[in-house]
């Protein structure tokens, strides 16, 4: 058909799967395994009363000014958008409009390259070490900006603040994304670099720290001229994009501080026993950060362990990709969920002629 020379052919993001049953163990998009923060009950009871005819605050200002309370900015050093993805999505385009190549790790975040091909932005992959880990010598070359995570997904690892700020320094010519999605688990954000750096745009989410990916809530953290930028491009895009359920919501879930570090501490601990118990039953991982682990097992292919967890409606992640094929990201769920996950592992490697038991 004609009409379709015009159509432009992306490969699209593949997110983690959603199993539509009940009863099922979740562990494979790093959502939080516990409820969002008491304090929007009060909110979501009165949501009816703010009027949802009306178009949203176009500058969602009662979140920005939260979420600049509890960080210690100024709200002109705030910008939120649905989900942290949105945000990044604004930042390709605000940010890496050069002739350079932008970069990023080779094993990371998939939406990076998705975004580039599909917005015609050159970029280069940067392997990560044997180790998996990002080594800030490597970016020590031209380049039209610069995006990691960190700690890094899938593989967990962090980089200490100053490894981060060893590639921020190293590249004052261009815009420095440090996507900080699972900082809250135990890695240090690269924030209070942001008044040190004007080239530097930290990115975080409500999605796993604040038990809030139904929302689909963003945020991004920098100096207030690239702050302006990226909001320039978002008004060009969509006035409206975050809705006033997410806004006044996510108002009353930054604000409880208290709750939001109860929760990452339970994760951190389950995360930590997780650790010894996958080391016993025989697999190695990077060390986490994150609110998953990145494990495999020398002698059970990861695909075929997959697929035995998914017929027990046991969840986790399997990429199929080079040099990571043989890795399961599993994201840390309550202890309970644990508890199945282990003894479904156990119950796999005691038939496969492997130590599957305590």
């Amino acid at each position: 058909m004609g009409w379709e020379n015009n159509v432009r052919r992306v490969t699209p993001y593949t997110p983690g799967e959603q199993p539509k049953e009940d009863k099922v163990v979740k562990l494979n998009t790093n959502e939080n395994p516990y409820p969002p923060s008491p304090a929007i009950r009060a909110e979501i009871a009165r949501l009816e009363n703010r009027n949802l005819r009306l178009y949203p605050d176009p500058a969602a200002s009662e979140l920005v000014s939260a979420i600049a309370g509890v960080y210690g900015l100024s709200e002109k050093e705030v910008f939120v958008g649905v989900g942290s993805d949105d945000v990044l999505a604004m930042a390709f385009m605000t940010f890496f409009n050069g002739d350079r190549p932008v970069l990023f790790p080779d094993i990371t975040y998939s939406f990076y390259d998705v975004w580039a091909d599909l917005l015609g932005i050159p970029y280069e992959t940067v392997p990560l070490t044997d180790e998996l880990v990002i080594d800030p010598a490597d970016y020590r070359r031209e380049n039209g900006g610069i995006i990691f995570p960190n700690p890094n997904a899938p593989t967990g690892c962090a980089l200490p603040l100053s490894a981060v700020e060893e590639i921020i320094r190293a590249n004052p010519d261009g815009v420095v994304i440090v996507d900080e999605a699972y900082v809250d688990f135990g890695a240090e954000s690269a924030l209070p670099l942001i008044h040190k750096y004007d080239n530097l745009l930290v990115v975080q989410t409500f999605s796993k720290s604040r038990s809030l990916a139904g929302l689909r809530i963003g945020f991004a953290m920098g100096n207030e001229k690239l702050i302006a930028y990226l909001s320039d491009v978002k008004y060009s895009f969509n006035s409206y994009t975050m809705n006033r359920p997410s806004i006044v919501l996510g108002s009353a879930a930054v604000r409880d501080v208290s709750y939001f570090e109860q929760c990452c501490e339970k994760i951190v601990r389950t995360r930590e026993a997780a650790k010894e118990r996958f080391t016993e039953l025989g697999f190695s991982f990077p060390d986490s950060k994150a609110n998953f682990l990145f494990v495999t097992h020398p002698a059970c292919p990861a695909e075929e362990i997959f697929r035995y967890l998914r017929e027990r409606h046991i969840y986790v992640r399997w990429f199929d990709k080079p040099r990571i094929r043989n890795y399961l990201r599993v994201t840390i769920g309550t202890d309970g969920e644990m508890e199945i996950l282990f003894a479904a592992l156990a119950e796999y490697l005691a038939s496969h002629g492997q130590k599957g038991e305590r």
